[in-house]
């Protein structure tokens, strides 16, 4: 037996029935989870085969080829056993919500809030679930598939944000500039 379907039988031995599939493609070792209780098998994945980083997080939308659309895919990977796991979970369109891992890791805050802007699904219990690539008025998730390609979004005046380079650049900019013309006409 090699390491690889080992590491599928023993992640199978652990997680049992919230198993739905589990295959190797293109040499990865992927696994496709059920949606609820996602914390607990994740959980379980680091705590007993030692995936101790979440590298990323994503999504896939296969809108009008696949129900249920969405696909939310995690990779993880064991450090000291140098091993990577790709989990899959599907998630359906009219309840687009899946348990958050900040709790298990921290670095999952900014990647679920990137899903979250980007493909519109929710991650529950999650400490500030809001944009973070995307403005505050932005309407809708640009990444769906039936996102309107010529959508017209809200302008938005621009923000002052007290102290930072660009401000304080601009001040000085701005103070030079009154300080030329206010010379001139005098």
């Amino acid at each position: 037996m090699s390491d690889a379907s080992s590491q599928l039988a023993n992640i199978q031995t652990i997680l049992g029935a919230k198993i739905v599939e589990s295959m190797q493609a293109q040499g990865d070792d992927v696994v496709v989870l059920e949606r609820s209780g996602l914390r607990e098998s994740f959980r379980a994945l680091r705590e007993r085969l030692s995936f101790d980083f979440l590298s990323d997080i994503t999504a896939v939308d296969y809108w009008q080829k696949k129900t249920p659309r969405f696909e939310v895919v995690y990779q993880l990977v064991s450090l000291p056993n140098r091993r990577r796991l790709r989990l899959r979970v599907e998630v359906p369109e009219n309840d687009a919500v899946v348990e958050s891992l900040t709790p298990l890791w921290r670095g999952a805050n900014f990647l679920e809030r990137e899903v979250w802007d980007l493909y519109g699904i929710r991650f529950a219990d999650h400490p500030d679930l809001r944009r973070i690539l995307l403005y505050d008025e932005f309407h809708g998730h640009p990444l769906r598939k039936d996102y309107p390609v010529n959508l017209c979004q809200p302008r938005v005046p621009e923000r002052h944000v007290d102290g930072t380079f660009v401000d304080e650049r601009s001040h000085n900019k701005l103070l030079r500039l009154q300080k030329t013309l206010g010379g001139k006409r005098a």
